[in-house]
């Protein structure tokens, strides 16, 4: 998902710690993928209520917004809105990956190959509407704001950043960079350990921050430069140029000026180049939001998690306590953050 140029920035390792007292937005969808994806049984099935409503999404929503919320973090959730027209390819090619991973998914169950029956149901997780909603109404008993999008989350959640209203933008993704986010922080919501694709190996996961400036700074070019790159190795938007990595794309970038000299050069076209340059330099996004945190409604937060979808009434009490605690070096608690 994004686009792939990772390998260009300046990363540093960090600790929730780091981020004790600052709001952070976070890539709503990016977390639902990740929860849908990671928190799943053996065989790769999703947890499930006893009506077979899957909610691992809301079990990922709960413990891990507790654990931000108890080192401090003022977690702000930022969704998506409609994609724009450009992303209808890439969204049909997600949608072409998810039905076949389910056929494969189901084949290896019933095949007994554990192994590759959770490879493959993480690659048809699938955020839907139902699931949407539902993770916005846990949100709001649990007192976390959260942002409504008009087109890009991303987009959205960086311009909230650049306004101020936010420290940093959490996700996954390297397309923040893109419409500008100027620190950006990755493995947020998944901490732990990660098995390596294709590989019987495990690393640790850890927060990391990149800021936007110290890395076009080491790179020498400008945001407009790394939207071009990005443009040459591939976005949402389109496909990138025939063997051209990230690397390669910054050779070419540094050589060449910008997207248009480098097409110019190959003697290749990329549809709709403006268009998407337009996106990343002037994406849609709306100051029409309300950030504020509140207190966690626990009878709301009881019936809906415990009697609706049943969760522990242990797990969630102890989860509600997380959420209402002290939190952070100086022992601040919610109530300071209305």
């Amino acid at each position: 998902m994004g686009t792939d140029i990772g390998d260009l920035l300046q990363k540093r390792k960090a600790k929730l710690s780091d981020f004790a007292n600052q709001v952070v937005a976070i890539d709503g969808f990016n977390a639902l993928h990740q929860f849908l994806s990671i928190i799943r049984q053996r065989d790769g099935t999703p947890l499930i209520d006893s009506t077979g409503r899957v909610t691992s999404h809301l079990s990922g929503l709960l413990y891990r917004t507790a654990s931000l919320v108890e080192a401090g973090i003022k977690p702000l959730f930022v969704f998506d809105g409609k994609p724009p027209d450009l992303k209808s390819e890439t969204l049909n090619k997600r949608k072409e990956v998810r039905e076949s991973s389910w056929e494969k998914w189901e084949s290896a169950k019933a095949a007994g190959d554990l192994k590759s029956a959770y490879k493959y149901a993480q690659a048809s997780s699938k955020v839907n509407e139902e699931i949407i909603e539902d993770s916005k109404y846990l949100l709001d008993i649990m007192g976390i704001p959260f942002v409504q999008a008009p087109c890009e989350g991303e987009a959205q959640a960086a311009h909230i950043v650049l306004k101020g209203d936010a420290n940093c933008v959490a996700s996954q993704d390297y397309d923040s960079f893109l419409f500008g986010a100027p620190v950006v922080v990755r493995n947020l919501a998944i901490t732990g350990k990660r098995k390596l694709p294709g590989k019987n190996v495990y690393v640790d996961v850890e927060p990391e921050i990149i800021e936007l400036e110290e890395s076009l700074k080491a790179l020498e070019i400008t945001k407009e430069q790394l939207i071009d790159i990005a443009i040459c190795v591939g976005t949402d938007y389109n496909k990138g140029l025939e063997k051209v990595g990230p690397k390669t794309a910054l050779k070419l970038i540094k050589k060449h000026g910008d997207i248009y000299a480098v097409l110019r050069e190959k003697g290749v076209e990329i549809e709709a180049v403006d268009r998407i340059r337009e996106i990343f330099l002037h994406p849609e996004v709306t100051d029409n939001y309300e950030i504020k945190w509140g207190k966690p409604d626990s009878e709301r937060l009881f019936k809906f998690l415990c009697e609706d979808h049943d969760f522990s009434v242990d797990r969630v009490e102890k989860a509600v306590e997380r959420l209402k605690a002290t939190s952070g070096a100086r022992q601040r608690t919610l109530d300071q953050w209305f």
